[in-house]
C-alpha cells in the first residue's frame, strides 16, 4: 500500500491578498518559505522516511517541495497533472474584482457551482489530479511519498476518497491551509483518506 502525504504549497502574496491564482505563477512570500521550512522540520522528525517528493510544476509548489527536499536530501520530481485548476477569466483577480466583473459567475461559485469562463471545471481538474496521484503511487508500491500541490487538488483528492462531488467537498470541508498535509492510502486503485 502506498501512502501519499498531500501538502498544499506555502503562502504567496496572492494568497494573502485573496487573489485567484489558478495557473498563474507567483512565488512564495517570506511567510510561505518559513511554512515550508517548518514542513521540512516536521518530516525530518518523522521516524518513517519519505521515498520520494513530487510537486506541481507551478513555482509556489515547486519552491515548497524544494525547501523540504533540500532539508531531507531528496530530489523533487515535477508533474503537470498536479497543477491547480485553470481559473480562466478569473486568474489574477481578487474576490472583489471577480464579484464586480463577473457577478453572476461569482454568485454561482459562492453557491458551490461553476463560476469562471474558460479554463477548466473543478471536475476536469479532479479527474486529472486523481489520475496523476494514482500513476505516481504505482511507481512507489508500499512507499511513503510527499506530493506538494494546491488547494483545489487537495480538495479533489478528499472528494475522491469520500466518494462525493467536489462541490459537496467544497460545501462540507474547511478550506485547505497553506502547508496543511492530508494523508491518503492508495489501495486497489483508489485513494483512501487516512485519519
Amino acid at each position: 500500500m502506498t501512502t501519499i502525504l498531500l501538502a498544499r504549497h506555502g503562502e504567496t502574496d496572492w494568497n494573502r491578498d485573496q487573489r485567484f491564482q489558478g495557473h498563474a505563477d507567483p512565488p512564495l512570500n517570506d511567510h510561505g518559505r518559513e511554512q515550508a521550512r517548518n514542513l521540512a522540520v516536521r518530516f525530518a522528525a518523522d521516524p518513517e522516511p519519505l521515498a520520494a517528493i513530487y510537486a506541481s510544476t507551478l513555482r509556489r509548489a515547486r519552491e515548497t517541495a524544494k525547501i523540504v527536499g533540500e532539508h531531507l536530501g531528496l530530489h523533487v520530481e515535477t508533474h503537470d497533472g498536479l497543477r491547480e485548476v485553470d481559473l480562466g477569466s478569473w486568474s489574477g483577480l481578487t474576490r472583489a474584482e471577480v464579484e464586480h466583473a463577473f457577478p453572476e459567475g461569482f454568485r454561482r461559485w459562492l453557491d458551490f457551482g461553476p463560476g469562471w469562463e474558460g479554463g477548466e471545471t473543478y471536475e476536469q481538474m479532479g479527474e486529472r489530479v486523481v489520475a496523476t496521484l494514482l500513476e505516481i503511487a504505482s511507481r512507489h508500491p508500499d512507499g511513503r511519498i510527499l506530493v506538494v500541490t494546491h488547494g483545489g487538488p487537495v480538495r479533489a483528492a478528499q472528494a475522491s476518497s469520500a466518494g462525493v462531488s467536489i462541490a459537496d467537498a467544497r460545501r462540507q470541508l474547511p478550506v485547505v491551509g497553506n502547508c496543511a498535509v492530508s494523508d491518503f492510502a492508495v489501495q486497489d486503485g483508489r485513494l483512501l483518506a487516512i485519519d
